[in-house]
């Protein structure tokens, strides 16, 4: 029972160890969100759709835009494909999100689907590249960036919902809080990666995409194109972040591991109440 009761407590600390270094990070984004989604709940509202619907999509869709064309197309005549079909342009962005943080989500255990569901834009970019301090579960790290997150978007598209035309809406500016983080997170990696080629590739592809496509299309034809070039160059980039990420094992990382295990060491413990394998056994040679 006591062993039972330590195990509780510790899940519990883990928790509260996960929120403190994802608060700093989201709460940015979380300022913006409120505001952001106080004018997606006033434009739902302004359609003439019922108070709760902004609430009911932050929850159910929390897709940003989306909710927006979504509002948009309820008080029309019923068309779900027309709006499947919008919704997968707009959002298709995301087919790429998912592929990078593959292994990110790797041994998050029940946390999982959780992560998937709720992987915006910002939630991404600070899943992707934050260093997670030393001794913080990575996998609880990203929940609880995701649900603060979430939960700010759906606050402000409650408040939104609530209080209609009442609250002004009048934001101009607020969104270029989301390019400036974008603009931060890319010259952070920029600083630490070993190789520009990806950086440097991802840069000219945009640019072209931008230049042929125009502004409101270069976003799906720009991610093909760095798909297609760092899949084609992945045998000469390979050996350059492979040997950095060597060199990092040893020590807190990107991936937020601690330091390397002993020769030997490995053995899965049982599995957690969350769904994640308990600490690996390490074997100590004795004198």
């Amino acid at each position: 029972m006591d062993q039972a009761s330590a195990g509780t407590r510790a899940a519990r600390g883990g928790w509260a160890a996960a929120l403190r270094a994802a608060a700093p990070l989201s709460s940015p984004i979380m300022a913006g969100f409120v505001f952001l989604g106080v004018t997606c709940g006033v434009y739902t509202v302004s359609l003439g759709l019922p108070w709760w619907m902004p609430t009911f999509m932050a929850v159910a869709i929390f897709g940003g835009s989306a909710e927006f064309i979504v509002a948009s197309m309820l008080p029309g005549a019923f068309d779900p494909f027309t709006a499947f079909a919008v919704t997968l342009v707009v959002q298709a962005r995301h087919l790429f999100y998912g592929l990078s943080m593959l292994k990110p989500f790797q041994g998050t255990g029940r946390k999982k689907p959780y992560l998937v569901y709720a992987m915006c834009d910002e939630s991404f970019s600070i899943n992707y590249a934050a260093r997670v301090p030393e001794g913080v579960d990575r996998g609880r790290f990203m929940f609880a960036v995701s649900l603060l997150n979430q939960s700010s978007w759906v606050a402000g598209c409650t408040l939104g919902g609530v209080f209609g035309g009442l609250i002004p809406t009048d934001i101009e500016g607020v969104s270029f809080a989301m390019t400036a983080l974008f603009t931060v997170i890319f010259l952070d990696q920029w600083l630490h990666e070993p190789s520009h080629a990806g950086s440097v590739a991802g840069v000219a592809a945009s640019a072209a995409a931008l230049v042929v496509f125009g502004a409101d299309a270069f976003m799906i034809p720009a991610m093909l194109a760095i798909l297609v070039i760092m899949t084609a160059a992945r045998g000469r980039l390979e050996p350059l972040y492979g040997s950095a990420g060597d060199a990092d094992a040893g020590g807190a990382d990107a991936a937020g591991c601690g330091p390397a295990a002993p020769e030997g060491a490995g053995e899965p413990g049982p599995v957690g109440p969350d769904g994640e394998s308990a600490p690996a056994r390490t074997e100590v040679e004795r004198p």
